[in-house]
């Protein structure tokens, strides 16, 4: 064999060692499973942020840990099916991330695999953990009590319009915590001697319609309920609210 042809075999040779070693390396790292309702387009600066507390913590993706991300981009119905895949992906642990859909997809999906959530909602009151401290089972996370906002919110605003005694509310019925918001709404209405008139909305033809009935005289303001739907659409939100003012 001429010296030439050993050297391009040995090197062909040492080239695919490489390749099977970085594979073998890679496989071995630990996988992060990443799990969301949105679309990753929406979120780019919490996937970063999320890179960065990683690599905080001595965990650089790539290097020493692999990331998995499945996003339902808006369609809930997918999240068991990709909570489900993660779990086939055999994943060290599992991110939930955008709203109690997804948490709930990944506690049902897995009793074994740690799961981090955060999310608006009382966990507790969710069925997500048993006690605040005590979560127990393998499911833990942060929540911002988002979702018991609402009623804070139509305070406010009775605060700030003294003499609106009808106010418009605007809900994704979609939201699994859609029942537990308008109950708080009700009662604070009710509380105030106010009545609320309730919209529903889960798509941007909704929010088209939803706006072009605000412009009402009798109508003295809007409350948003929290939903992670409404980042997603926001643009249609801000949109459809300034064609209501016209």
């Amino acid at each position: 064999m001429k010296r030439r042809e050993f050297i391009t075999l040995v090197g062909g040779a040492a080239a695919a060692a490489w390749a099977v070693t970085v594979r073998a390396q890679q496989s071995a790292l630990p996988v992060i499973g990443f799990l969301h309702s949105q679309t990753a387009s929406a979120y780019p600066p919490m996937t970063a942020a999320f890179r960065k507390s990683l690599s905080e913590a001595g965990y650089v993706e790539g290097q020493n840990v692999a990331i998995e991300y499945r996003w339902a981009e808006g369609h809930f119905d997918r999240l068991p099916s990709l909570a489900a895949d993660l779990v086939r992906r055999q994943v060290s642990v599992i991110f939930a991330g955008g709203g109690l859909d997804t948490s709930l997809a990944a506690k049902e999906a897995t009793s074994k695999i740690p799961i981090v959530f955060a999310n608006g909602t009382d966990p507790v009151e969710a069925g997500l953990v048993g006690s605040f401290d005590h979560p127990g089972a393998n499911v833990t996370g942060i929540t911002f009590l988002i979702n018991t906002l609402g009623a804070k919110e139509l305070e406010v605003l009775f605060e700030l319009v003294p003499k609106a005694a009808l106010v418009a509310v605007l809900i994704n019925p979609k939201s699994s915590t859609a029942a537990s918001q308008l109950k708080d709404l009700q009662d604070t209405a009710r509380a105030s001697g106010r009545q609320l008139r309730i919209f529903h909305a889960s798509t941007d033809r909704d929010i088209e319609m939803v706006f072009a009935s605000l412009a009402q005289p009798q109508l003295g303001g809007l409350v948003i309920g929290a939903d992670r739907n409404w980042l997603v659409r926001s643009n249609s939100i801000c949109c459809a609210f300034l064609r209501s003012g016209d």
